[in-house]
């Protein structure tokens, strides 16, 4: 087992909330992990002593019919907890905005795609609130393989077909999708149109929950986490915030820098502010905070993370279909409490967990709350700065 460093500290109020070498990307491949196993009982989990190791989340217990979610470390529903999430693509380009729903997820990934702006996936677990996420849009294979990560199941509304349609309609997806060609399964009673005014059709597909829910049982996907799922983070344990205090400050992050730049962040010029009050992370973009449709509130998160990948461009034509490696190793930083962890991540097959490690080969503790992954192409790399 890794060794776990982290600092104690007494937190006042509650915390909210790739890629490989350059040699090329990796075809496909799966590994045997070690599974979760069943979260014993309050009755049967056996005291610790207080150590370095259970600084850390280590087995979840469960606890008036609570568990610490996999995704955010938080006290959740069990049924929540132990639920596999959603791994919803949706648009994050200027006329597509605002997004309906984002400040529920537990996780957002966001990658480059065609055109050089980004896309988002948002992972949701807590969801029985919602009656629609969105908008959704279409699916790129390197996101499919990220969601495969932590087990989720991924909705798209459309595909780039020569890239995505082997992937996806294989036993290795669960997958609910909106009924275009190239799907194998279509899910046609997850998705609806909803009216906005002034938007372009492609901008009003959304997810309806409930019908997501009626697909996910027609399909006969399992909803709770399978044995191949290994973990999502490292999580600080309860009352026991991860510190760095030997770490740079780090409380204003870009993850395509500041200035316009074809890295697929350099439109939008997005950034994350910290609050020392509050321990979060708060998103801009376009130059103005970047809200919940649903709520107006702001999207916030624990932890940044940006992961540097092998990217390419694997259709030269007009369109610019891009590709990233996620498996294998490489540069990362992670930003939690204030502070940037300069390291590496590590992803071992299809359904391997991403490992973020520091210098010393640690695997980096995580504030409790939700993550934000900006999978940023090395070759744009010098763009990121945080200050």
């Amino acid at each position: 087992m890794k060794k776990y460093v982290i600092v104690m500290l007494v937190l006042a109020g509650a915390v909210l909330a790739g890629c490989q070498k350059e040699e090329g990307i990796p075809a496909a491949y799966t590994v045997e992990a070690e599974p979760i196993l069943a979260p014993p009982t309050q009755e049967e989990a056996e005291p610790e002593e207080e150590t370095a190791d259970t600084a850390v989340i280590q087995e979840r217990t469960v606890v008036d019919g609570k568990m610490q979610s996999y995704l955010t470390g938080e006290w959740k529903d069990e049924e929540v907890a132990r639920r596999r999430s959603m791994a919803v693509m949706i648009p994050n380009n200027k006329p597509a905005l605002p997004q309906y729903g984002l400040s529920q997820a537990s996780m957002i990934y966001e990658a480059p795609v065609e055109g050089r702006t980004t896309r988002l996936m948002a992972f949701f677990e807590d969801y029985d609130e919602l009656d629609r996420i969105g908008p959704v849009r279409s699916s790129r294979d390197y996101y499919v393989y990220e969601a495969m990560s932590y087990d989720a199941i991924y909705v798209n509304w459309g595909l780039a077909i020569p890239f995505v349609k082997d992937l996806i309609n294989s036993d290795r997806v669960d997958n609910v999708s909106q009924a275009l060609e190239g799907i194998d399964r279509p899910a046609p009673e997850a998705f609806a149109r909803v009216s906005r005014p002034g938007y372009a059709t492609e901008f009003t597909g959304y997810l309806m929950v409930k019908g997501y829910e009626e697909a996910v049982e027609r399909l006969g996907y399992e909803t709770r986490y399978r044995d191949r799922f290994v973990q999502a983070f490292a999580f600080a344990n309860d009352g026991q915030p991860a510190g760095y205090p030997d770490q740079p400050e780090a409380t204003k992050i870009y993850p395509g820098g500041t200035s316009a730049n074809n890295s697929g962040y350099g439109n939008a010029n997005p950034y994350f502010e910290y609050d020392e009050d509050d321990r979060l992370y708060y998103r801009y973009q376009y130059g103005k905070a970047q809200e919940d449709e649903r709520n107006g509130e702001q999207l916030a998160v624990s932890n940044v993370v940006f992961k540097i990948c092998h990217g390419e461009v694997r259709e030269p034509s007009a369109k610019d279909y891009l590709a990233f490696g996620v498996h294998g190793e490489g540069e990362a930083y992670v930003f939690t409490g204030g502070r940037v962890i300069h390291g590496t991540w590590e992803r071992d097959g299809d359904y391997g967990a991403n490992l973020f490690l520091d210098e010393d080969g640690d695997e980096i503790i995580f504030n409790q709350g939700k993550t934000w992954i900006c999978n940023i192409w090395k070759e744009y790399s010098e763009y990121l700065a945080y200050e």
